[in-house]
């Protein structure tokens, strides 16, 4: 039996998650009074619907914390000797924000006249307890809907090792500023530049021939190789700090050649390890683009 609490911040994805998890066969109950977890654990470790083995509850700041004692419950279950795990959905506050500006919708935790800003902060401290005590965190604010399905598809159905952390490699243009969610930057503008070949300036870093001109050479390989061991000696040292969102930006002179290669290196290499949550972006890629000719 395998029974799984899934909460964490309105807007950060928790609908959609339980939603995933119903689509892989989990019986999925959302908004589930507190005082009834432990019932409803006791219940489906009990055996007493022999059709499922996988459940999923939905906590919603709204049904579960006025007035009750999310803590209490979780006491619950451990004294009952029921496992369980808890998947906590989080995001940056200023992607929520946008999130609930964009849908128009009022905070729950705003209140008459409350801004969004002060229920999202109450909502904070209100699940602490839950996020320190989570198994899985997972960063939303970076993640496409497919890349959130990839995740919870990872950890409750294919049963793959989690580090609860999301690592984004981006890639970028020094003319067009330094991106802010910056958490490592890496500039890469003492490589060749294939700019400055003509049957190459039409093509981007996605291209197989930017790609072999940018690393044909001792230099490039061994500063990824060099690059790829300080990420791996670092995400395990975020990860024990409780960091679940890790943002590499690679940054060359027009983000369109050099950065682009190097990042789509970088985040293979990471895949490769097989540990962490992977994906790529390339911000400026597009931007003032030279088109070939026919």
């Amino acid at each position: 039996m395998r029974f799984v609490i899934v909460t964490g911040m309105s807007g950060a994805g928790k609908s959609t998650a339980l939603n995933y998890l119903e689509d892989a066969d989990y019986y999925c109950v959302d908004n589930l009074p507190v005082s009834l977890i432990q019932p409803f654990a006791q219940i489906s470790a009990d055996g007493s619907s022999s059709e499922f083995t996988k459940f999923a509850v939905g906590l919603d700041i709204r049904s579960t914390f006025a007035g009750q004692n999310v803590g209490d419950a979780i006491v619950a279950l451990e004294k009952a000797g029921l496992k369980y795990e808890i998947l906590f959905l989080d995001a940056s506050d200023e992607v929520l924000l946008m999130r609930y500006k964009e849908t128009r919708r009022t905070h729950p935790l705003a209140g008459k006249g409350g801004s969004v800003e002060d229920g999202i902060r109450r909502e904070r401290e209100a699940l602490q307890y839950l996020k320190d005590r989570a198994d899985f965190i997972i960063d939303t604010s970076r993640l496409l809907t497919k890349e959130l399905k990839r995740e919870i598809i990872r950890i409750f159905i294919e049963d793959q090792n989690y580090k609860d952390l999301y690592v984004t490699v981006q890639s970028f243009g020094f003319k067009y500023g330094i991106p802010a969610d910056s958490d490592l930057l890496v500039d890469v503008r003492f490589l060749p530049n294939p700019y400055y070949v003509p049957a190459l300036r039409p093509c981007t870093g996605n291209d197989p021939e930017i790609v072999r001109f940018v690393m044909d050479s001792d230099v490039s390989r061994e500063f990824v190789r060099r690059y790829i061991e300080l990420l791996l000696f670092l995400i395990p040292n975020y990860v024990a700090e409780g960091k679940n969102q890790l943002v590499v930006s690679v940054g060359c002179t027009g983000g369109r050649h050099r950065s682009v290669a190097l990042a789509n290196a970088i985040a293979e290499h990471l895949k490769e390890s097989g540990e962490y949550g992977v994906r790529v972006f390339h911000r400026d890629i597009d931007k003032d683009p030279i088109r070939k000719a026919f």
